[in-house]
This record gives structure tokens, sequence and C-alpha cells, in this order.
């Protein structure tokens, strides 16, 4: 189950970094656009979306790509991503790994050191980033605005995140982590749905649906 919690928390940290900046001295005009990212959020009754994944070295090199769904609804979500699924209900979580068939089951940690979607897109997480505003280009039809994030503490696994607002939406298009190894992981939105109508049962695991599985109750 490892390989989903590092998939997981690489393709959140993108997403993470612009809540971390909002409690920051940063750059006025970047603050103003993650404020409104963060009001727009909480319009939202829930939200699905589909986006790509990568992973590439320091010279540009594709190392992988994946594509995933996130789908989340008050305080419940699910992610999928390259054969790994995450369904939570607000208090359980199930980890299924489709290569082994395997599901690992635990409580959701409700302390605010864990990490959940919803989580990501508040004013939630210590003052950890600066940012400021690049400035904005054209992206075909869209206008896309570049905030440029660096941590404060030098000692991170990353050096440098790059979010990319759909100012028009105001919603994130895509973004970027700098690793201090050189790897490069970035995501992009492909598409997104908000305020649809989600059955609950999408965000638990129907053991019924998955013949075979292996089941670890860490509970």
């Amino acid at each position: 189950m490892k390989k989903i919690a590092i998939a997981f928390s690489l393709f959140l940290t993108a997403t993470a970094a612009f809540a971390q900046a909002k409690g920051t001295q940063n750059d006025p005009q970047a603050k103003k656009v993650l404020d409104a990212v963060s009001a727009k959020f909480k319009t939202f009754t829930t939200v699905q979306a589909g986006f790509t994944y990568k992973i590439e070295n320091a010279s540009g090199k594709a190392l992988s790509s994946k594509t995933g769904t996130l789908s989340m609804k008050g305080q419940k979500y699910r992610v999928s991503l390259g054969g790994m699924e995450i369904f939570s209900d607000g208090k359980t979580v199930w980890n299924y790994d489709k290569s082994s068939n395997e599901v690992t089951i635990s409580n959701l940690d409700a302390s605010a050191a864990t990490l959940t979607p919803q989580k990501l897109f508040t004013n939630f997480y210590d003052k950890d980033f600066y940012s400021v505003l690049n400035g904005e280009k054209k992206q075909g039809a869209k206008t896309i605005q570049e905030i440029e994030m660096t941590p404060v503490d030098k000692s991170k696994a990353f050096h440098k995140v790059y979010l990319y607002v759909d100012k028009g939406t105001q919603t994130i298009s895509s973004s970027k982590v700098l690793q201090s190894d050189g790897n490069r992981y970035s995501y992009s939105v492909s598409n997104m749905k908000t305020n649809t109508t989600i059955a609950d049962t999408q965000f638990t695991f129907n053991k019924a649906s998955y013949p075979g599985v292996e089941v670890i109750d860490l509970r």
C-alpha cells in the first residue's frame, strides 16, 4: 500500500501549496488570487475532476504518466490513480490496491496533521510558503495566472511549486512541484464538474464489488 500513499501525497502536494501560502507574508496580488480560489471552492457542494499526473527528470524526460479522477462531497472523497483507489466517508478510509487485490481499512484521523482533499482548499496549513504572482499568459481561450511558491523551510524535499490558476473560473488548472533531487511532479486538470449529484455509496468500499479481495482492517 506504500505506492498509493506516495502517489496520493505527491498529487496533493501541489494543491496543498496554495493553502499553505495564504497565511504568510506574500505578494498581495498572489494572495488575492489564492483567496479567490479558496472562496470559489467553498461554493461547491460536490466536485468531480479528471487529472493527469506526470513525473519528469531534471532534463524534462518523462518517467511516468498516469490519469486519475477525484470526487468530493462534504467531508467525503474518492481518488482513483493508476490502479489505486482511496475511499473515505468522512470517518473511515479504504486504500485499495488493484494489483494485489488488497484493501486496507483505517479510521480517518481528524487531527490537523491529516491531509484530505477538502482541507487542501482551505486556510489550513502553517506558514510554510512564500508566494508571488509571476504574471498571466494566454492558453487557448483561457487566461492562466502563474503563482510561484517557495518553501520557508529549505530542508523540504522540494524547493519550488508552480501553481497555475484559470483566471476566468478561479480554479486550479495545473501545478508543478520541483523536487530537490531534480525530478518534477506535475498534474493538470482535464475536466471538472461541480454541484452535481453524487451518491454517498461512491465514497465507501463495497467488498462485494471486488471478488476475492484481501481485507486488512487496522481500526
